[in-house]
């Protein structure tokens, strides 16, 4: 058994081989008649319009050969890297503020500790590639700057694209539109999110919203880790990378219905917690075992289990929770 998996990611010790084999070998059918239909869609084009088929093809994964080309194209990353040529490099040559780099350069160890391509000894070290890509971003967007959890997404990126430019360019489409402030110094979109979350659980989920509300949990004790880090370190990585690739096709509603495909499938053992600790461990094990890890079933459910989700729900539940927060000062 591989102790490494594809993406650099040391295995845990307590990592179930056997189930993951058993999953990896019926996915491995669905992943090669998907990269048949891709190869057929782009026909060796780069390109691909938005459509109904090619949305249905996203929610059924993108196979990992075309991956970053598809990411690209859809986020609008394909078209800003195009229209502004050099530009990348020219923010890693031109003037830098120390207490930024600082600060990068401060979090590179702490990066995925347990991927062996970002390690200080790996040839090539991918540390470099993602100091270079959040510097510039830094410098491309001072509103932002670098914020914690940014070093994860630029790092998974990296790990996709295999390019730093892109990496850059599919940040600033995460970033700069995708994710609604989430980044920014007050969070603001990032709190606001997980408020609706709250509210859109009290709607599909509603005793579990009663057991937070009668313990007194937030739900940013719970899942702020989901939002931050778009379910890096929380999920598997395929079933990560299978829900951005419906995020940089659909947008940001697309982090609700994992949440709430996550809360609505273990309400029954969620349910069980009788305290505070308890519901914040349950929170912790929803992430894990056979549900996330079959992640082509998984997705297949965002899609049906939290029922109709339109963005027009989402952006009404948005104003009144940002309005809320911000009253709260």
């Amino acid at each position: 058994f591989c102790r490494v998996d594809p993406y650099g990611f040391e295995r845990p010790e307590d990592f179930d081989y056997a189930s993951y084999e058993a999953f990896f070998s019926r996915y491995l059918v669905v992943l090669t008649r998907r990269a048949i239909k891709w190869s057929k869609l782009l026909k060796g084009k780069n390109s691909v319009q938005k459509s109904l088929k090619v949305k249905r093809y996203i929610r059924k994964g993108i196979p990992n050969e075309h991956r970053a080309l598809v990411w690209m194209i859809v986020s609008g990353a394909q078209t800003n890297m195009e229209q502004n040529p050099g530009y990348y490099h020219r923010l890693l040559e031109g003037e830098k503020n120390d207490k930024l780099v600082e600060a990068i350069k401060t979090d590179m160890n702490r990066t995925f500790p347990d991927n062996v391509k970002f390690r200080k000894t790996a040839d090539p070290c991918l540390q470099h590639t993602l100091c270079n890509v959040l510097v510039a971003y830094g410098h491309h967007n001072k509103a932002v700057g670098y914020c914690q959890g940014m070093n994860f997404i630029a790092g998974y990126l990296i790990l996709i694209t295999k390019n730093e430019e892109e990496s850059f360019w599919l940040l600033d489409a995460l970033i700069g539109r995708i994710l609604p402030d989430y980044y920014s110094p007050e969070m603001l979109g990032l709190k606001t999110d997980q408020e609706v979350l709250g509210e859109l659980v009290k709607m599909k989920v509603p005793a579990v919203a009663e057991l937070m509300e009668r313990h007194g949990v937030m739900w940013t004790l719970v899942v702020s880790r989901w939002f931050i880090c778009l379910f890096i370190d929380t999920l598997p990585v395929e079933t990560v990378l299978r829900i951005w690739d419906c995020l940089f096709y659909e947008g940001s509603k697309i982090i609700f219905r994992v949440a709430l495909t996550l809360i609505k499938q273990h309400q029954a053992f969620i349910l069980e917690a009788t305290n505070f600790p308890d519901i914040c461990e349950k929170f912790k094990q929803i992430t894990k075992g056979t549900l996330v890890t079959e992640c082509h079933s998984f997705m297949q459910k965002i899609f049906t289990d939290p029922g109709s989700l339109s963005m027009a729900t989402i952006d009404k539940l948005r104003e009144t929770c940002r309005e809320k927060l911000l009253s709260q000062g």
